[in-house]
Protein backbone atom coordinates (compact mmCIF):
# COMPACT_ATOMS: atom_id res chain seq x y z
CA UNK A 1 0.00 0.00 0.00
CA UNK A 2 1.05 3.40 -0.96
CA UNK A 3 0.19 7.06 0.70
CA UNK A 4 -0.40 10.62 -0.52
CA UNK A 5 0.13 13.42 2.13
CA UNK A 6 -1.56 16.46 0.53
CA UNK A 7 0.71 19.41 1.23
CA UNK A 8 0.54 22.09 -1.05
CA UNK A 9 -1.47 24.71 0.31
CA UNK A 10 -0.47 27.87 1.62
CA UNK A 11 -2.77 27.90 4.93
CA UNK A 12 -4.45 31.56 4.61
CA UNK A 13 -6.23 30.78 7.71
CA UNK A 14 -3.09 30.18 9.56
CA UNK A 15 -1.38 33.64 9.05
CA UNK A 16 0.77 35.01 9.91
CA UNK A 17 2.81 32.49 10.63
CA UNK A 18 2.41 31.20 6.71
CA UNK A 19 4.20 33.67 4.92
CA UNK A 20 7.38 32.57 4.70
CA UNK A 21 6.59 28.62 4.80
CA UNK A 22 3.52 26.51 4.22
CA UNK A 23 1.07 25.05 7.13
CA UNK A 24 2.31 21.87 7.07
CA UNK A 25 5.78 23.51 8.50
CA UNK A 26 4.36 24.93 11.07
CA UNK A 27 6.85 22.96 14.14
CA UNK A 28 4.91 21.23 16.41
CA UNK A 29 6.80 20.17 19.29
CA UNK A 30 9.62 21.51 17.54
CA UNK A 31 8.61 19.21 14.61
CA UNK A 32 7.09 20.36 11.25
CA UNK A 33 3.56 18.79 11.89
CA UNK A 34 3.41 16.96 8.44
CA UNK A 35 6.49 14.91 10.37
CA UNK A 36 3.68 13.36 12.27
CA UNK A 37 1.72 12.14 8.89
CA UNK A 38 5.11 10.50 7.52
CA UNK A 39 5.69 8.81 10.71
CA UNK A 40 2.30 7.48 11.65
CA UNK A 41 2.79 5.81 7.81
CA UNK A 42 5.98 4.57 8.10
CA UNK A 43 5.22 2.91 11.82
CA UNK A 44 2.58 0.99 9.64
CA UNK A 45 4.75 -0.27 7.03
CA UNK A 46 4.06 2.20 4.56
CA UNK A 47 7.25 3.34 3.27
CA UNK A 48 6.13 4.76 -0.67
CA UNK A 49 4.76 8.14 0.10
CA UNK A 50 3.85 10.93 -2.44
CA UNK A 51 3.83 14.47 -1.00
CA UNK A 52 2.16 16.78 -3.74
CA UNK A 53 3.86 20.42 -2.77
CA UNK A 54 2.88 23.58 -4.07
CA UNK A 55 3.50 26.92 -1.92
CA UNK A 56 6.98 27.57 -0.67
CA UNK A 57 7.44 23.37 -1.60
CA UNK A 58 10.98 24.00 -1.26
CA UNK A 59 11.12 24.11 2.59
CA UNK A 60 9.13 20.55 2.40
CA UNK A 61 11.58 19.27 -0.52
CA UNK A 62 14.85 20.19 1.44
CA UNK A 63 13.30 18.94 4.76
CA UNK A 64 12.25 15.44 3.28
CA UNK A 65 14.53 15.09 0.58
CA UNK A 66 13.97 11.57 -0.90
CA UNK A 67 12.87 10.41 2.41
CA UNK A 68 15.71 8.01 3.45
CA UNK A 69 16.53 10.08 6.76
CA UNK A 70 13.47 8.84 7.88
CA UNK A 71 12.71 5.60 6.73
CA UNK A 72 10.17 6.06 3.75
CA UNK A 73 11.17 6.52 -0.16
CA UNK A 74 9.42 9.62 -0.98
CA UNK A 75 8.60 11.04 -4.64
CA UNK A 76 6.73 14.52 -5.39
CA UNK A 77 3.85 15.63 -7.38
CA UNK A 78 3.51 19.73 -7.81
CA UNK A 79 -0.01 21.29 -7.94
CA UNK A 80 1.15 24.50 -9.80
CA UNK A 81 -2.12 26.31 -8.36
CA UNK A 82 -4.26 26.04 -5.64
CA UNK A 83 -7.40 24.42 -6.84
CA UNK A 84 -8.66 22.10 -4.67
CA UNK A 85 -7.83 18.84 -2.80
CA UNK A 86 -8.99 16.77 -5.45
CA UNK A 87 -7.22 18.55 -8.50
CA UNK A 88 -4.03 17.67 -5.81
CA UNK A 89 -4.74 14.23 -5.38
CA UNK A 90 -4.62 14.20 -8.91
CA UNK A 91 -1.58 15.32 -9.65
CA UNK A 92 -0.31 12.21 -7.65
CA UNK A 93 -2.13 9.55 -10.19
CA UNK A 94 0.94 8.59 -12.01
CA UNK A 95 2.91 7.39 -9.35
CA UNK A 96 -0.08 5.39 -7.80
CA UNK A 97 -0.89 1.95 -8.78
CA UNK A 98 -2.76 0.19 -5.56
CA UNK A 99 -4.77 0.64 -3.01
CA UNK A 100 -3.32 3.74 -1.39
CA UNK A 101 -4.16 6.35 1.96
CA UNK A 102 -4.74 10.22 1.73
CA UNK A 103 -3.53 12.42 4.51
CA UNK A 104 -3.56 16.24 5.03
CA UNK A 105 -0.35 17.24 5.70
CA UNK A 106 -1.45 19.82 8.75
CA UNK A 107 -2.69 16.80 10.93
CA UNK A 108 -1.41 15.33 13.83
CA UNK A 109 -2.60 11.51 13.52
CA UNK A 110 -1.37 8.56 15.87
CA UNK A 111 -0.24 5.62 13.99
CA UNK A 112 -3.39 3.57 15.57
CA UNK A 113 -5.52 5.62 12.99
CA UNK A 114 -3.54 4.99 10.04
CA UNK A 115 -3.91 1.09 10.83
CA UNK A 116 -7.50 1.34 11.02
CA UNK A 117 -7.85 2.27 7.22
CA UNK A 118 -5.32 -0.20 6.54
CA UNK A 119 -7.35 -2.62 8.50
CA UNK A 120 -10.74 -1.82 6.99
CA UNK A 121 -12.40 -4.28 4.66
CA UNK A 122 -13.76 -1.53 2.34
CA UNK A 123 -11.58 -0.52 -0.66
CA UNK A 124 -13.19 3.29 -0.01
CA UNK A 125 -13.15 4.38 3.57
CA UNK A 126 -12.91 7.45 5.45
CA UNK A 127 -11.86 8.16 9.19
CA UNK A 128 -14.02 10.41 11.02
CA UNK A 129 -14.21 11.80 14.18
CA UNK A 130 -16.50 13.69 16.52
CA UNK A 131 -16.04 17.60 16.78
CA UNK A 132 -17.44 20.77 19.07
CA UNK A 133 -16.97 23.05 15.73
CA UNK A 134 -18.32 20.72 12.48
CA UNK A 135 -18.85 24.02 10.44
CA UNK A 136 -14.84 23.77 10.15
CA UNK A 137 -14.81 20.29 8.26
CA UNK A 138 -16.59 18.35 6.15
CA UNK A 139 -20.09 16.95 7.84
CA UNK A 140 -20.48 13.18 7.84
CA UNK A 141 -24.53 11.52 7.97
CA UNK A 142 -23.54 7.82 8.90
CA UNK A 143 -25.98 4.75 7.95
CA UNK A 144 -24.85 1.74 10.15
CA UNK A 145 -20.99 2.06 9.42
CA UNK A 146 -21.72 3.62 5.70
CA UNK A 147 -21.10 7.56 4.74
CA UNK A 148 -25.02 8.19 3.48
CA UNK A 149 -24.12 11.66 2.90
CA UNK A 150 -21.18 14.30 3.22
CA UNK A 151 -21.89 18.22 3.38
CA UNK A 152 -19.10 20.62 3.41
CA UNK A 153 -18.70 23.35 5.90
CA UNK A 154 -22.32 23.52 6.83
CA UNK A 155 -23.27 26.69 8.20
CA UNK A 156 -25.86 25.02 10.19
CA UNK A 157 -25.27 22.34 12.85
CA UNK A 158 -26.06 19.38 10.81
CA UNK A 159 -24.31 16.44 12.77
CA UNK A 160 -20.76 17.04 15.55
CA UNK A 161 -19.23 13.92 13.21
CA UNK A 162 -16.56 15.00 10.67
CA UNK A 163 -14.09 14.11 8.11
CA UNK A 164 -10.86 13.89 8.79
CA UNK A 165 -9.73 13.80 5.24
CA UNK A 166 -7.81 11.09 6.16
CA UNK A 167 -9.23 8.25 3.35
CA UNK A 168 -8.64 5.54 1.60
CA UNK A 169 -9.04 4.39 -1.93
CA UNK A 170 -8.55 2.43 -4.98
CA UNK A 171 -6.89 4.10 -7.89
CA UNK A 172 -10.56 4.41 -9.55
CA UNK A 173 -10.95 7.60 -7.63
CA UNK A 174 -9.33 9.57 -10.57
CA UNK A 175 -11.57 8.73 -12.78
CA UNK A 176 -13.89 10.18 -9.83
CA UNK A 177 -11.60 13.14 -9.86
CA UNK A 178 -11.64 13.80 -13.22
CA UNK A 179 -15.84 13.52 -13.40
CA UNK A 180 -16.18 15.62 -10.79
CA UNK A 181 -13.38 18.42 -12.24
CA UNK A 182 -15.10 18.90 -15.63
CA UNK A 183 -18.54 19.89 -13.69
CA UNK A 184 -16.40 22.56 -11.99
CA UNK A 185 -15.64 21.39 -8.16
CA UNK A 186 -12.22 20.23 -7.13
CA UNK A 187 -12.78 19.61 -3.59
CA UNK A 188 -12.68 15.89 -2.13
CA UNK A 189 -15.67 16.66 -0.60
CA UNK A 190 -17.73 16.95 -3.59
CA UNK A 191 -15.84 13.23 -5.15
CA UNK A 192 -17.11 11.50 -1.89
CA UNK A 193 -20.45 12.99 -2.15
CA UNK A 194 -20.16 11.69 -6.15
CA UNK A 195 -19.19 8.23 -5.68
CA UNK A 196 -22.06 8.06 -2.81
CA UNK A 197 -24.57 9.11 -5.33
CA UNK A 198 -23.43 6.83 -8.05
CA UNK A 199 -23.36 4.03 -6.01
CA UNK A 200 -19.87 3.17 -4.19
CA UNK A 201 -20.08 2.16 -0.91
CA UNK A 202 -17.58 4.65 1.47
CA UNK A 203 -17.26 2.81 5.40
CA UNK A 204 -16.87 5.60 8.02
CA UNK A 205 -13.81 4.49 10.49
CA UNK A 206 -14.71 5.64 13.55
CA UNK A 207 -11.29 7.21 15.36
CA UNK A 208 -9.69 6.00 18.27
CA UNK A 209 -6.45 6.91 18.63
CA UNK A 210 -5.02 10.83 18.71
CA UNK A 211 -6.29 13.64 15.81
CA UNK A 212 -6.21 16.70 15.74
CA UNK A 213 -5.13 19.60 12.83
CA UNK A 214 -4.70 22.91 12.81
CA UNK A 215 -6.59 25.28 10.85
CA UNK A 216 -6.37 28.59 12.78
CA UNK A 217 -3.66 30.22 14.79
CA UNK A 218 -4.75 29.42 17.98
CA UNK A 219 -4.92 25.95 17.27
CA UNK A 220 -1.50 25.44 17.20
CA UNK A 221 -1.48 25.63 21.16
CA UNK A 222 -4.06 22.83 21.35
CA UNK A 223 -2.21 20.44 19.28
CA UNK A 224 1.33 21.49 20.58
CA UNK A 225 -0.43 20.59 23.97
CA UNK A 226 -0.86 17.04 22.41
CA UNK A 227 2.31 16.47 21.03
CA UNK A 228 4.31 17.81 24.24
CA UNK A 229 3.00 14.74 26.01
CA UNK A 230 3.92 12.22 23.86
CA UNK A 231 7.08 13.74 22.85
CA UNK A 232 10.87 12.12 23.77
CA UNK A 233 12.23 13.35 26.96
CA UNK A 234 16.26 13.52 27.26
CA UNK A 235 18.85 15.82 28.64
CA UNK A 236 21.30 16.59 25.71
CA UNK A 237 22.03 19.93 27.10
CA UNK A 238 23.73 21.54 29.84
CA UNK A 239 21.79 22.06 33.04
CA UNK A 240 23.70 24.62 35.96
CA UNK A 241 22.98 23.63 39.14
CA UNK A 242 20.29 25.15 41.15
CA UNK A 243 17.54 24.79 37.48
CA UNK A 244 15.21 22.42 38.71
CA UNK A 245 13.17 19.91 36.35
CA UNK A 246 10.20 18.42 36.66
CA UNK A 247 8.25 16.00 34.71
CA UNK A 248 8.57 14.99 31.43
CA UNK A 249 11.14 17.63 29.98
CA UNK A 250 13.35 17.58 26.65
CA UNK A 251 16.58 19.81 26.20
CA UNK A 252 18.05 19.50 23.08
CA UNK A 253 21.83 20.03 22.82
CA UNK A 254 24.25 22.95 23.26
CA UNK A 255 21.42 24.91 25.35
CA UNK A 256 21.94 26.02 28.95
CA UNK A 257 19.51 26.04 31.34
CA UNK A 258 20.96 28.40 33.66
CA UNK A 259 20.49 28.51 37.40
CA UNK A 260 17.66 28.70 39.57
CA UNK A 261 15.18 28.08 36.42
CA UNK A 262 12.34 26.21 37.11
CA UNK A 263 10.85 23.74 34.22
CA UNK A 264 7.60 21.82 34.70
CA UNK A 265 7.24 19.31 31.83
CA UNK A 266 5.88 18.61 29.44
CA UNK A 267 7.94 21.06 28.05
CA UNK A 268 10.36 20.60 24.72
CA UNK A 269 13.28 22.94 24.38
CA UNK A 270 15.23 22.72 21.03
CA UNK A 271 18.90 22.81 20.68
CA UNK A 272 21.38 25.81 20.93
CA UNK A 273 19.06 27.73 23.37
CA UNK A 274 20.08 30.09 26.43
CA UNK A 275 17.45 29.98 29.20
CA UNK A 276 18.12 32.85 31.45
CA UNK A 277 18.25 32.25 35.23
CA UNK A 278 15.19 32.30 37.16
CA UNK A 279 13.03 31.96 34.29
CA UNK A 280 10.28 29.71 35.01
CA UNK A 281 8.50 27.27 31.90
CA UNK A 282 5.45 25.87 32.28
CA UNK A 283 3.32 23.01 31.11
CA UNK A 284 2.44 22.35 27.52
CA UNK A 285 5.45 25.34 26.09
CA UNK A 286 7.49 24.21 22.88
CA UNK A 287 10.93 26.36 22.59
CA UNK A 288 12.40 26.67 19.10
CA UNK A 289 16.23 26.11 18.18
CA UNK A 290 18.35 28.77 19.24
CA UNK A 291 15.83 30.72 21.79
CA UNK A 292 17.10 32.88 24.38
CA UNK A 293 15.21 33.86 26.95
CA UNK A 294 16.44 36.38 29.95
CA UNK A 295 16.13 36.27 33.54
CA UNK A 296 12.75 36.52 35.55
CA UNK A 297 10.88 35.30 32.56
CA UNK A 298 7.39 33.10 32.52
CA UNK A 299 6.29 31.05 29.45
CA UNK A 300 3.08 29.19 30.30
CA UNK A 301 0.90 27.03 27.43
CA UNK A 302 2.99 28.59 24.77
CA UNK A 303 4.68 28.13 21.47
CA UNK A 304 7.63 29.65 20.60
CA UNK A 305 9.34 29.01 17.21
CA UNK A 306 12.88 29.30 16.22
CA UNK A 307 15.29 32.35 16.69
CA UNK A 308 12.95 34.14 19.08
CA UNK A 309 14.55 36.24 22.25
CA UNK A 310 12.34 37.32 25.36
CA UNK A 311 13.68 40.30 27.47
CA UNK A 312 13.35 39.93 31.16
CA UNK A 313 10.81 40.41 33.61
CA UNK A 314 8.24 39.31 30.54
CA UNK A 315 5.17 37.22 30.88
CA UNK A 316 3.79 35.13 27.84
CA UNK A 317 0.82 32.62 28.63
CA UNK A 318 -1.19 30.61 26.18
CA UNK A 319 0.10 32.22 23.05
CA UNK A 320 2.43 31.35 19.62
CA UNK A 321 5.41 33.88 18.74
CA UNK A 322 6.55 32.85 15.56
CA UNK A 323 10.03 32.46 14.09
CA UNK A 324 12.76 35.10 14.96
CA UNK A 325 10.51 37.66 16.87
CA UNK A 326 12.80 39.93 19.32
CA UNK A 327 10.81 40.82 22.35
CA UNK A 328 11.85 43.53 24.69
CA UNK A 329 11.93 43.56 28.76
CA UNK A 330 8.63 43.36 30.65
CA UNK A 331 6.75 42.34 27.96
CA UNK A 332 2.91 40.89 29.34
CA UNK A 333 0.37 39.20 27.94
CA UNK A 334 -3.08 38.99 28.64
CA UNK A 335 -4.98 36.01 28.11
CA UNK A 336 -8.73 36.02 28.01
CA UNK A 337 -11.68 34.77 26.05
CA UNK A 338 -11.28 36.71 22.88
CA UNK A 339 -13.05 37.73 19.73
CA UNK A 340 -10.32 37.20 17.17
CA UNK A 341 -10.55 39.02 13.42
CA UNK A 342 -8.51 37.62 11.13
CA UNK A 343 -8.58 37.75 7.22
CA UNK A 344 -11.52 34.86 7.43
CA UNK A 345 -13.74 37.38 9.50
CA UNK A 346 -14.34 37.05 13.45
CA UNK A 347 -13.63 34.00 15.66
CA UNK A 348 -14.53 33.50 19.28
CA UNK A 349 -11.43 31.49 20.94
CA UNK A 350 -11.51 30.99 24.74
CA UNK A 351 -8.26 31.32 26.61
CA UNK A 352 -6.02 33.58 23.91
CA UNK A 353 -2.96 35.54 24.77
CA UNK A 354 -1.28 36.99 21.57
CA UNK A 355 -0.45 35.80 18.01
CA UNK A 356 2.75 37.31 16.79
CA UNK A 357 4.08 37.33 13.20
CA UNK A 358 7.78 36.14 12.72
CA UNK A 359 10.48 38.89 12.48
CA UNK A 360 8.33 40.86 14.55
CA UNK A 361 10.47 43.64 16.62
CA UNK A 362 8.69 44.34 20.30
CA UNK A 363 10.18 47.18 22.69
CA UNK A 364 10.42 46.83 26.64
CA UNK A 365 7.31 47.16 28.26
CA UNK A 366 4.77 46.23 25.72
CA UNK A 367 1.54 44.58 26.99
CA UNK A 368 -0.83 42.84 25.08
CA UNK A 369 -4.43 42.23 24.73
CA UNK A 370 -6.13 38.87 24.33
CA UNK A 371 -6.45 37.43 21.14
CA UNK A 372 -4.18 40.18 19.64
CA UNK A 373 -2.75 39.41 16.24
CA UNK A 374 0.58 41.52 15.34
CA UNK A 375 1.48 40.37 11.78
CA UNK A 376 4.96 39.51 10.07
CA UNK A 377 7.83 41.99 10.27
CA UNK A 378 5.35 44.78 12.68
CA UNK A 379 7.92 46.92 14.50
CA UNK A 380 6.60 48.04 17.73
CA UNK A 381 7.64 51.03 19.97
CA UNK A 382 8.07 51.11 23.67
CA UNK A 383 5.29 50.98 26.65
CA UNK A 384 2.55 50.43 23.68
CA UNK A 385 -0.88 48.48 24.64
CA UNK A 386 -1.44 46.30 21.54
CA UNK A 387 -5.17 44.65 20.58
CA UNK A 388 -6.96 44.07 17.81
CA UNK A 389 -4.90 42.83 14.82
CA UNK A 390 -2.02 44.47 13.34
CA UNK A 391 -1.45 43.70 9.68
CA UNK A 392 2.16 42.47 8.27
CA UNK A 393 4.56 45.24 8.48
CA UNK A 394 2.16 47.03 10.56
CA UNK A 395 5.07 50.19 12.74
CA UNK A 396 3.69 50.80 16.04
CA UNK A 397 5.31 54.31 17.19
Amino acid sequence: MKAVILAAGEGTRLRPFTVSKPKVMIPIANRPIIEYCVEALSQNGIKDIVIVVGYKKESIMSHFEDGKKFGVDIKYALQPKPLGTAHALLQAESEIDCDFLVLPGDNLIDPKEVSNLIESESPNSLLIAESEIPSKYGVIFLEKETVAKIVEKPTEMLSNLISTGIYRFTPAIFDAIKAVGEKGDQDLTAVVQHMIEKGDTISGIRGIGKWMDAVYPWDILHVNGMAVTDAKMGIAGNIEEGAQLKGQVFIGEESTVRSGAYIVGPVVIGKGCDIGPNVCIYPSTSIGDNVFIQPFSLIRHSVLMNDVQVGSSSMISNSVIGDGVHIGSHFSTNNDEALIKLESGYHGVKDIGAIIGEDSDIGDQVVTSAGAVVGAKCKISSAKKLEGFLPNRSIVM
